[in-house]
């Protein structure tokens, strides 16, 4: 698949993960070195998992404290974002923006490269939203077509809520 970034295609190497997929499992920590797995969000709820190319730009950030938002007023739904920027970018990044949410760093794009996001070529993620039911089987999936566009947040809530 192509998605472009500012008009210029970008290839999304490989098979994308779709609705009626069951996720696959990921081994990634968060700034405090606490080691997060899929099976960690298999906890009755269901899961969002907002999946950014770079902390440091304005979309990322935006998507980010949008869900930091939400997440702080729905105490039924997992919300998860990862980017493959190092611990240090994502700490600096959320200690400057005030934001405390579930964060995870995949500097070796290990998430990105099982998930079939990883942008060789842009050396980051594709932007991208994954609901997951209490089971981890995909209900909803969004991968931005535009790199710089923001991704549709209420569809995203609608499907996590529904689940709720």
């Amino acid at each position: 698949m192509f998605i472009t970034r500012k008009g210029e295609p970008l290839e999304v190497p490989g098979q994308q993960p779709k609705v009626g997929d069951k996720a696959a499992s990921f081994s990634l920590k968060d700034l405090e070195d606490e080691t997060y797995t899929l099976v960690d969000f298999n906890n009755g709820k269901p899961t969002i998992l907002s999946v950014i190319p770079d902390i440091n730009t304005r979309v990322c950030a935006l998507q980010a404290k949008r869900f930091n938002q939400e997440a702080s007023q729905l105490d039924d739904i997992n919300f998860v974002t990862i980017s493959n920027n190092t611990k240090e970018d994502q700490a600096n990044w959320c200690g400057q923006e005030g934001v405390d949410m579930i964060l995870l760093h995949d500097p070796e794009n290990t998430f990105g490269k099982d998930y079939n996001l990883y942008m060789p070529e842009a050396d980051h993620f594709a932007r991208s939203i994954f609901v997951l039911d209490q089971d981890g089987t995909i209900t909803y999936e969004e991968i931005v077509p535009e790199m710089s566009d923001e991704p549709n947040y209420q569809k995203a809530l609608d499907a996590a809520k529904a689940l709720a």
